[in-house]
C-alpha cells in the first residue's frame, strides 16, 4: 500500500513540475464565496527541488498539510494563509534518502516535526495574481519569504461535494538560512517550492 501510495504521489509531483513552463492564471471570478477556507490535503502538495552535484535538478515532495486560508475575491490585500507541513511526509525517489532527510543532519523532524508559512502582506499583481508576503519556519528558524500565487480555478468538487478553490505558487528560499546545511555547495543551496494548494469552504 506504501509503495502504490508513494507511486501515486510521485507520478502526481511529476505531472505538476511538468506543467509548470505552461500553466497560466485564470482570472478570479467575482463569485466565489468570501469567508474561510481550509486546506484540503489530499490535493495538496509541497514540491522542492535543488541542483544536485551539478548533474540534474532533484526533487521530492512534502503532502498532509493543513492550515487555513481567509478570501475576499473582492480584497484580495486582505487575504490571510495559514499552512503547516508535517516534515515526516517527505518523500523522494529513494528511500534511503528520504529516510535521511527526517534525521538530524537534515529537517531533523524529531525535534522539529513541522515547517509553517504565516502570511503577512497580500499584493495583486496581476489577473488572478498575487504575492504573499510571510514569515517561514523550518528547522526551528524563521525567516521572510514570498510566494507568488495564481488562481488556478473553483468550484464544487463533484466527488465531496465541498466547494473549492485552487491555487498554484511559487517561492524560492537558501536552505542554509534554515540551518540545513548538509553537502553544501556540491548540493545546492536554492531551493524552489513549488506549491499546489487545495482550499474548502468551510
Amino acid at each position: 500500500m506504501k509503495k502504490r501510495t508513494f507511486l501515486t504521489s510521485s507520478l502526481a509531483a511529476l505531472g505538476l513540475i511538468a506543467t509548470l513552463g505552461t500553466a497560466s492564471a485564470a482570472p478570479l471570478p467575482t463569485d466565489v464565496p468570501s469567508g474561510q477556507y481550509a486546506i484540503e490535503p489530499g490535493h495538496t502538495q509541497v514540491i522542492f527541488s535543488l541542483l544536485h552535484f551539478g548533474f540534474t535538478n532533484y526533487s521530492g515532495l512534502f503532502s498532509d498539510a493543513s492550515g487555513t486560508l481567509k478570501f475576499n475575491p473582492k480584497h484580495i490585500d486582505k487575504t490571510k494563509l495559514d499552512v503547516t507541513l508535517k516534515i515526516d511526509s517527505v518523500q523522494t525517489t529513494s528511500t534511503r534518502l528520504t529516510d535521511e532527510l527526517k534525521n538530524s543532519d537534515w529537517f531533523d523532524s524529531a525535534r522539529f516535526p513541522t515547517a509553517t508559512f504565516v502570511s503577512s502582506t497580500v499584493t495583486p499583481t496581476g489577473e488572478g495574481e498575487a504575492d504573499i508576503a510571510g514569515n517561514l519556519t523550518i528547522h526551528g528558524i524563521t525567516k521572510p519569504a514570498t510566494l507568488h500565487a495564481r488562481f488556478i480555478g473553483a468550484g464544487v468538487n463533484p466527488m465531496d461535494k465541498a466547494y473549492t478553490i485552487g491555487f498554484e505558487g511559487t517561492a524560492t528560499v537558501k536552505r542554509s538560512e534554515f540551518g540545513v546545511s548538509k553537502y553544501l555547495p556540491v548540493v545546492g543551496d536554492d531551493v524552489t517550492l513549488t506549491i499546489a494548494g487545495a482550499f474548502e469552504k468551510k
